[in-house]
């Protein structure tokens, strides 16, 4: 059984049909990369796993734990919570904290859950230890996605790379199962592009599992295990990076790769 599993997967707006019944998996480690044309439905398939979109149909499991059943209407705010967790989300507009410096972006939300973990009997010593190991885990983040000196800056006072960069470090925090980026680079300047793309391909390992929404066609043929192209809704076509961008079947795979020079 594969790691993620997702089956008949159907969002509408209105009444746009924006996907058409999705179904891929993906092994424990694996890298896959969605790529498509604007309007394929990449971003939306992202968020619905993620629970930012309510899917119209469909399921989907991470290991043996259920992190999207559509026949269930409703859902409490703790139980959204608990399947968001299984993720983490990297914005394309890095969504950090404008008035918290880098290193509090880190850990606020890895402090708020241990808080209501430990609960209101917690004592003082309880929560100042445990917050300090959080703290030394963001300073190992912040180390792997080489910011360690911009701990006590404010997004503000960095360059799009590098609030992307802490982005990904606080996504990290959390330990999600499966980290999904939607777009990482396309809110960058071409010559800070190259940094995250650099930071997220240093991820790939067994450790963690990645989905990545890209346009970034050669980097996606890099790190990619298994390639997904989607158009109109649907999943076009499916492969490793070998099969998609060297021996494209469909006409829509061959136009698109076209149009982006590839």
């Amino acid at each position: 059984m594969a790691f993620l599993e997702v089956k008949n997967v159907k969002k509408s707006f209105g009444n746009t049909e924006v996907l058409k019944g999705i179904d891929f998996s993906l092994e424990r480690g694996q890298v896959l990369s969605i790529i498509g044309s604007s309007g394929s439905g990449k971003t939306t398939l992202l968020r619905v796993i993620n629970h930012l979109e309510t899917a119209d149909e469909g399921f989907a499991t991470v290991g043996k734990d259920i992190v999207l059943d559509a026949s269930v209407k409703k859902l409490s705010e703790k139980e959204l919570r608990e399947m968001r967790l299984k993720f983490g989300l990297v914005f394309q507009s890095f969504n950090l904290f404008p008035q918290y410096n880098v290193k509090k972006n880190l850990t606020l939300a890895a402090e708020l859950r241990a808080k209501e973990a430990l609960g209101k009997k917690a004592s003082k010593e309880e929560l100042a230890e445990r917050y300090s190991e959080i703290s030394d885990k963001a300073d190992a983040l912040l180390e792997k996605v080489g910011l360690t000196e911009k701990a006590e800056s404010y997004p503000c006072e960095l360059s799009g790379g590098q609030c992307q960069r802490v982005a990904i470090a606080r996504a990290l925090m959390l330990e999600p199962e499966i980290l999904c980026f939607d777009e990482p680079t396309s809110a960058l300047d071409p010559e800070l592009t190259g940094e995250v793309l650099k930071v997220i391909k240093s991820l790939k390992s067994g450790e963690h599992t990645m989905i990545i929404v890209t346009h970034e066609m050669e980097f996606a043929k890099n790190v990619s295990d298994k390639i997904i192209f989607m158009s109109e809704g649907v999943i076009e076509e499916e492969g490793t990076p070998e099969e998609i961008f060297g021996n494209p079947k469909s006409e829509k795979l061959k136009s698109f790769l076209f149009k982006e020079n590839f």
